[in-house]
Protein backbone atom coordinates (compact mmCIF):
# COMPACT_ATOMS: atom_id res chain seq x y z
CA UNK A 1 0.00 0.00 0.00
CA UNK A 2 1.51 3.33 -1.11
CA UNK A 3 0.30 5.12 2.03
CA UNK A 4 2.46 2.81 4.20
CA UNK A 5 5.55 2.85 1.97
CA UNK A 6 7.50 4.89 4.54
CA UNK A 7 7.26 1.88 6.88
CA UNK A 8 8.72 -0.45 4.29
CA UNK A 9 11.48 2.08 3.53
CA UNK A 10 12.56 1.96 7.19
CA UNK A 11 12.59 -1.83 7.32
CA UNK A 12 9.52 -2.27 9.53
CA UNK A 13 8.56 -5.96 9.70
CA UNK A 14 6.37 -7.06 6.81
CA UNK A 15 4.07 -9.01 9.14
CA UNK A 16 3.23 -5.81 11.04
CA UNK A 17 2.57 -3.87 7.83
CA UNK A 18 0.29 -6.62 6.53
CA UNK A 19 -1.66 -6.68 9.78
CA UNK A 20 -2.01 -2.88 9.69
CA UNK A 21 -3.45 -3.13 6.17
CA UNK A 22 -5.84 -5.84 7.36
CA UNK A 23 -6.88 -3.60 10.30
CA UNK A 24 -7.71 -0.76 7.89
CA UNK A 25 -9.91 -3.04 5.78
CA UNK A 26 -11.60 -4.65 8.77
CA UNK A 27 -12.63 -1.31 10.29
CA UNK A 28 -13.68 1.14 7.54
CA UNK A 29 -14.16 4.74 8.62
CA UNK A 30 -17.64 6.26 8.70
CA UNK A 31 -18.15 8.87 6.00
CA UNK A 32 -19.16 11.49 8.59
CA UNK A 33 -15.71 11.42 10.24
CA UNK A 34 -13.53 10.74 7.20
CA UNK A 35 -12.23 14.31 7.43
CA UNK A 36 -10.55 13.39 10.71
CA UNK A 37 -8.29 10.83 9.02
CA UNK A 38 -5.33 13.14 8.50
CA UNK A 39 -2.03 12.43 6.78
CA UNK A 40 0.79 13.65 9.06
CA UNK A 41 2.92 16.52 7.81
CA UNK A 42 6.08 14.53 8.70
CA UNK A 43 6.56 10.74 8.74
CA UNK A 44 7.89 9.33 12.00
CA UNK A 45 11.43 8.00 11.63
CA UNK A 46 12.55 5.20 13.94
CA UNK A 47 12.00 1.54 13.03
CA UNK A 48 12.16 0.04 16.53
CA UNK A 49 9.75 2.57 18.03
CA UNK A 50 7.33 2.13 15.12
CA UNK A 51 7.37 -1.64 15.49
CA UNK A 52 6.77 -1.45 19.26
CA UNK A 53 3.92 1.02 18.83
CA UNK A 54 2.25 -0.90 15.98
CA UNK A 55 2.45 -4.17 17.91
CA UNK A 56 0.81 -2.52 20.93
CA UNK A 57 -2.07 -1.16 18.81
CA UNK A 58 -2.60 -4.50 17.07
CA UNK A 59 -2.61 -6.27 20.42
CA UNK A 60 -5.44 -3.97 21.54
CA UNK A 61 -3.48 -1.91 24.07
CA UNK A 62 -3.39 1.81 24.70
CA UNK A 63 -0.03 3.57 24.51
CA UNK A 64 1.74 6.07 26.75
CA UNK A 65 4.60 7.96 25.09
CA UNK A 66 6.98 9.56 27.56
CA UNK A 67 10.13 11.49 26.83
CA UNK A 68 11.83 14.83 26.60
CA UNK A 69 10.88 17.69 24.32
CA UNK A 70 11.43 17.20 20.57
CA UNK A 71 11.42 13.40 20.67
CA UNK A 72 8.43 13.14 18.31
CA UNK A 73 5.70 11.97 20.68
CA UNK A 74 2.84 13.75 18.92
CA UNK A 75 4.26 12.99 15.48
CA UNK A 76 4.32 9.28 16.36
CA UNK A 77 0.74 9.43 17.66
CA UNK A 78 -0.47 11.10 14.44
CA UNK A 79 1.47 8.60 12.33
CA UNK A 80 -0.10 5.67 14.17
CA UNK A 81 -3.58 7.01 13.47
CA UNK A 82 -2.64 7.34 9.79
CA UNK A 83 -1.05 3.87 9.62
CA UNK A 84 -4.25 2.30 10.93
CA UNK A 85 -6.54 4.67 9.01
CA UNK A 86 -8.37 6.04 12.04
CA UNK A 87 -9.98 9.43 12.74
CA UNK A 88 -7.98 11.53 15.21
CA UNK A 89 -9.33 13.19 18.35
CA UNK A 90 -6.90 15.50 20.13
CA UNK A 91 -7.58 15.94 23.84
CA UNK A 92 -5.21 18.45 25.46
CA UNK A 93 -5.13 18.26 29.24
CA UNK A 94 -4.76 21.32 31.43
CA UNK A 95 -5.69 22.40 34.95
CA UNK A 96 -9.26 23.11 33.83
CA UNK A 97 -9.91 19.77 32.11
CA UNK A 98 -12.59 17.83 33.98
CA UNK A 99 -14.78 14.79 33.32
CA UNK A 100 -17.41 16.81 31.45
CA UNK A 101 -14.73 18.13 29.07
CA UNK A 102 -13.93 14.54 28.10
CA UNK A 103 -17.30 12.81 28.08
CA UNK A 104 -19.75 15.65 27.49
CA UNK A 105 -22.28 17.87 29.22
CA UNK A 106 -26.04 18.24 29.27
CA UNK A 107 -27.41 20.83 26.89
CA UNK A 108 -30.96 21.93 26.02
CA UNK A 109 -31.70 21.23 22.38
CA UNK A 110 -34.94 20.64 20.45
CA UNK A 111 -36.98 21.22 23.62
CA UNK A 112 -35.23 18.49 25.59
CA UNK A 113 -32.09 17.85 27.58
CA UNK A 114 -29.48 16.07 25.45
CA UNK A 115 -25.87 15.07 25.92
CA UNK A 116 -23.39 17.19 23.99
CA UNK A 117 -20.74 14.56 23.43
CA UNK A 118 -17.13 15.25 24.36
CA UNK A 119 -14.04 14.15 22.46
CA UNK A 120 -13.51 10.90 24.37
CA UNK A 121 -17.17 9.90 23.88
CA UNK A 122 -17.04 10.58 20.12
CA UNK A 123 -13.69 8.83 19.78
CA UNK A 124 -15.10 5.77 21.56
CA UNK A 125 -18.18 5.66 19.33
CA UNK A 126 -16.43 6.20 16.03
CA UNK A 127 -13.39 3.96 16.46
CA UNK A 128 -10.98 6.85 16.61
CA UNK A 129 -7.50 7.23 18.00
CA UNK A 130 -7.65 9.63 20.94
CA UNK A 131 -4.41 11.53 21.56
CA UNK A 132 -4.33 12.43 25.27
CA UNK A 133 -1.79 15.24 25.13
CA UNK A 134 0.17 16.03 28.33
CA UNK A 135 -1.85 13.46 30.25
CA UNK A 136 0.25 14.09 33.37
CA UNK A 137 -1.50 17.46 33.70
CA UNK A 138 -4.85 15.72 34.21
CA UNK A 139 -6.69 16.32 37.47
CA UNK A 140 -7.96 13.30 39.43
CA UNK A 141 -11.52 14.07 38.32
CA UNK A 142 -10.56 13.78 34.65
CA UNK A 143 -8.19 10.82 35.03
CA UNK A 144 -10.66 8.71 37.04
CA UNK A 145 -13.19 8.92 34.21
CA UNK A 146 -10.70 7.19 31.92
CA UNK A 147 -10.15 4.11 34.10
CA UNK A 148 -13.06 2.03 32.77
CA UNK A 149 -12.42 3.35 29.27
CA UNK A 150 -8.78 2.34 29.17
CA UNK A 151 -8.87 -1.05 30.90
CA UNK A 152 -10.36 -4.41 29.88
CA UNK A 153 -13.94 -3.12 30.38
CA UNK A 154 -13.63 -0.66 27.48
CA UNK A 155 -16.80 1.21 28.39
CA UNK A 156 -17.95 4.75 29.12
CA UNK A 157 -20.64 4.98 31.77
CA UNK A 158 -22.28 8.42 31.70
CA UNK A 159 -24.52 9.12 34.73
CA UNK A 160 -28.11 9.57 33.57
CA UNK A 161 -27.44 7.96 30.18
CA UNK A 162 -26.81 4.44 28.97
CA UNK A 163 -23.26 3.14 29.04
CA UNK A 164 -21.54 2.69 25.71
CA UNK A 165 -19.01 0.07 24.65
CA UNK A 166 -15.92 1.26 22.84
CA UNK A 167 -15.68 0.60 19.12
CA UNK A 168 -13.19 -2.30 18.63
CA UNK A 169 -10.81 -0.02 16.69
CA UNK A 170 -10.67 2.67 19.38
CA UNK A 171 -7.26 3.28 20.95
CA UNK A 172 -5.93 5.99 23.24
CA UNK A 173 -2.39 7.35 23.02
CA UNK A 174 -1.16 9.45 25.93
CA UNK A 175 1.84 11.77 25.72
CA UNK A 176 3.74 13.19 28.66
CA UNK A 177 6.79 15.35 29.25
CA UNK A 178 8.22 15.54 32.74
CA UNK A 179 9.40 18.92 33.91
CA UNK A 180 6.78 21.16 32.33
CA UNK A 181 4.97 23.53 34.69
CA UNK A 182 1.79 21.96 36.05
CA UNK A 183 2.81 18.34 35.42
CA UNK A 184 2.95 15.67 38.09
CA UNK A 185 3.47 11.95 38.66
CA UNK A 186 0.82 9.80 37.02
CA UNK A 187 -1.43 7.72 39.24
CA UNK A 188 -0.22 4.09 39.30
CA UNK A 189 -3.69 2.82 38.43
CA UNK A 190 -3.73 4.99 35.31
CA UNK A 191 -0.22 4.00 34.18
CA UNK A 192 -1.13 0.30 34.49
CA UNK A 193 -3.70 0.78 31.72
CA UNK A 194 -1.04 1.65 29.14
CA UNK A 195 1.95 0.08 27.47
CA UNK A 196 4.73 2.65 27.84
CA UNK A 197 7.33 3.69 25.28
CA UNK A 198 10.20 5.88 26.48
CA UNK A 199 10.97 8.02 23.44
CA UNK A 200 14.70 8.31 22.64
CA UNK A 201 16.43 11.59 21.81
CA UNK A 202 16.44 12.60 18.14
CA UNK A 203 19.45 11.14 16.30
CA UNK A 204 21.44 12.94 13.62
CA UNK A 205 20.24 10.48 10.96
CA UNK A 206 16.57 11.00 11.78
CA UNK A 207 17.00 14.77 12.11
CA UNK A 208 18.46 14.86 8.61
CA UNK A 209 15.48 12.88 7.34
CA UNK A 210 13.05 15.32 8.95
CA UNK A 211 14.78 18.41 7.52
CA UNK A 212 15.10 16.91 4.04
CA UNK A 213 11.46 15.80 4.08
CA UNK A 214 10.30 19.41 4.44
CA UNK A 215 13.21 21.01 2.57
CA UNK A 216 14.52 18.59 -0.09
CA UNK A 217 16.42 21.45 -1.78
CA UNK A 218 18.51 22.18 1.35
CA UNK A 219 22.20 22.43 0.47
CA UNK A 220 24.63 20.01 2.11
CA UNK A 221 26.54 22.68 4.02
CA UNK A 222 23.34 24.22 5.37
CA UNK A 223 21.96 20.80 6.30
CA UNK A 224 25.16 20.12 8.26
CA UNK A 225 24.94 23.50 9.99
CA UNK A 226 21.27 23.34 11.02
CA UNK A 227 21.54 19.70 12.14
CA UNK A 228 24.66 20.53 14.12
CA UNK A 229 22.97 23.48 15.80
CA UNK A 230 19.99 21.44 16.96
CA UNK A 231 22.16 18.57 18.19
CA UNK A 232 24.39 21.05 20.08
CA UNK A 233 21.31 22.49 21.78
CA UNK A 234 20.02 19.00 22.57
CA UNK A 235 23.33 18.03 24.21
CA UNK A 236 23.46 21.25 26.27
CA UNK A 237 19.87 20.67 27.43
CA UNK A 238 20.61 17.04 28.36
CA UNK A 239 23.56 18.25 30.44
CA UNK A 240 21.33 20.88 32.11
CA UNK A 241 23.52 23.71 30.83
CA UNK A 242 20.49 25.34 29.23
CA UNK A 243 16.73 24.78 29.44
CA UNK A 244 14.82 23.07 26.64
CA UNK A 245 13.15 26.33 25.51
CA UNK A 246 15.60 26.93 22.65
CA UNK A 247 15.75 23.24 21.71
CA UNK A 248 12.73 23.65 19.49
CA UNK A 249 12.42 21.51 16.36
CA UNK A 250 9.26 23.32 15.28
CA UNK A 251 11.19 26.58 15.63
CA UNK A 252 14.06 25.23 13.52
CA UNK A 253 11.68 24.14 10.75
CA UNK A 254 9.86 27.48 10.89
CA UNK A 255 13.22 29.30 10.64
CA UNK A 256 14.12 27.33 7.51
CA UNK A 257 10.71 28.18 6.08
CA UNK A 258 11.38 31.88 6.71
CA UNK A 259 14.75 31.59 4.94
CA UNK A 260 13.08 30.00 1.94
CA UNK A 261 10.78 33.02 1.54
CA UNK A 262 13.71 35.44 1.69
CA UNK A 263 14.75 36.16 5.30
CA UNK A 264 18.44 35.91 6.16
CA UNK A 265 19.37 32.68 8.00
CA UNK A 266 20.72 34.64 10.97
CA UNK A 267 17.48 36.59 11.44
CA UNK A 268 15.37 33.48 10.96
CA UNK A 269 17.31 31.53 13.59
CA UNK A 270 17.00 34.45 16.01
CA UNK A 271 13.21 34.15 15.81
CA UNK A 272 13.01 30.36 15.67
CA UNK A 273 15.68 29.44 18.23
CA UNK A 274 17.61 32.18 20.05
CA UNK A 275 14.69 34.33 21.19
CA UNK A 276 12.95 31.28 22.71
CA UNK A 277 15.46 31.57 25.58
CA UNK A 278 14.00 34.44 27.60
CA UNK A 279 16.67 34.41 30.31
CA UNK A 280 19.37 36.84 29.22
CA UNK A 281 22.29 34.62 30.27
CA UNK A 282 20.83 31.57 28.59
CA UNK A 283 20.16 33.60 25.46
CA UNK A 284 23.83 34.59 25.31
CA UNK A 285 24.86 30.92 25.46
CA UNK A 286 22.41 30.01 22.70
CA UNK A 287 23.49 33.00 20.60
CA UNK A 288 27.14 31.90 20.84
CA UNK A 289 26.15 28.40 19.71
CA UNK A 290 24.26 29.84 16.76
CA UNK A 291 27.27 31.95 15.75
CA UNK A 292 29.48 28.86 15.54
CA UNK A 293 27.07 27.20 13.11
CA UNK A 294 25.20 29.91 11.17
CA UNK A 295 27.42 32.77 9.86
CA UNK A 296 25.78 36.20 9.99
CA UNK A 297 26.75 36.89 6.38
CA UNK A 298 24.86 33.87 5.05
CA UNK A 299 22.03 34.57 2.61
CA UNK A 300 19.23 32.42 1.24
CA UNK A 301 21.57 31.25 -1.55
CA UNK A 302 23.87 29.55 0.99
CA UNK A 303 20.93 27.54 2.35
CA UNK A 304 18.81 26.70 -0.71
Amino acid sequence: MEELKFLDDQGVGNALICRAEKFRKEYPVQEAVRGRVIRPSIPFYGREILEMAMAAVLEGSNLLLSGAKATGKNILAENLAWIFGRPVYNISFNVNTDSSSLIGTDTFRENEVQLRKGSVYRCAEEGGFGILDEINMAKNDAASVLHATLDHRRIIDVPGYEKIDLHPATRFIGTMNYGYAGTRELNEALVSRFLVIDMPALTEENLRRVLLHDFPDLKDEALEAFCGLFLDLQLKAQNSEISTKAMDLRGLLAALGAVRVGLSPWQAVQMGITNKAFDIFEREIVSDMVMTRIPEEWTKEQVF
